[in-house]
């Protein structure tokens, strides 16, 4: 069986974790703690980061984009990336929206700071970063409001990979109790419709040792 190298917090493993499930696809998770810089990992990825999908022939493909372009050529059957041309420059559009600027503007200073920190020893959370982080979500959250009025999905008239990727960054802040869903509606309506997929089930149980989720993590009515 394929298995999927992750770790808990990792919006990007996330993703591929949402995109197989989407697809049907059976795997198995093993958490890599990447500071650890074991040899037996870097030889699957020499950038030392998560993800990596290893697959039954002993393919390894890195990085959460190129498996998931990887994942829509071999595993056609329910596109993440469908539609015409525009529409799939769209769905690519958005994935790298949150991927690049809601990771580095909201999810990664977070989960740094709030998580990664006590596990690596490394202090006390750098309050400036934290207090960055959740004045920028602000105007993310109000974004996928905005798009979500328009649009059936984030980008377009299907469900996409564009929203696997919002939902995956969000559901790592969400963990960490930091998502002001109260002052954005729009976006709560939204994320619940992405929450009560089969697909996120599996993250809802997610459960890090000695960080455990605040209760409403895994409501579907939060």
């Amino acid at each position: 069986m394929r298995t999927l190298y992750h770790l808990w917090l990792s919006p990007y493993s996330r993703k591929v974790r949402l995109a197989l499930q989407e697809k049907g696809l059976e795997f198995t998770l093993k958490v890599e703690k990447v500071w650890e810089r074991r040899v037996e990992f870097l030889a699957f990825n020499p950038a030392g980061q998560v993800p990596v999908l290893v697959e039954e022939d002993g393919a390894v493909i890195a990085d959460s984009t190129a498996i998931c372009e990887y994942l829509e050529e071999t595993c056609p059957g329910v596109p993440l990336i469908g539609g015409g041309p525009a529409e799939r420059a769209e769905v690519r559009r958005l994935v790298q929206w949150f991927d690049l600027k809601f990771g580095r503007e909201v999810s990664t200073l977070l989960t740094n700071e709030k998580l990664l920190r006590r596990f690596l020893g490394r202090g006390e959370p750098d309050a400036a970063s934290i207090r960055a982080a959740l004045q920028n979500i602000h105007y993310h959250l109000d974004y996928i409001a905005w798009l979500a009025e328009r649009r059936n999905w984030l980008a377009g008239d299907d469900f996409s990979l564009a929203d696997i990727a919002a939902g995956a960054h969000l559901s790592c802040v969400d963990y960490l109790g930091d998502v002001p869903w109260q002052d954005h509606e729009g976006a709560k309506q939204w994320y619940q419709r992405i929450k009560s997929r089969p697909s996120f089930r599996p993250l809802l149980a997610d459960h890090i040792p000695g960080a455990p989720p605040p209760r409403h993590y895994a409501d579907l009515d939060f």
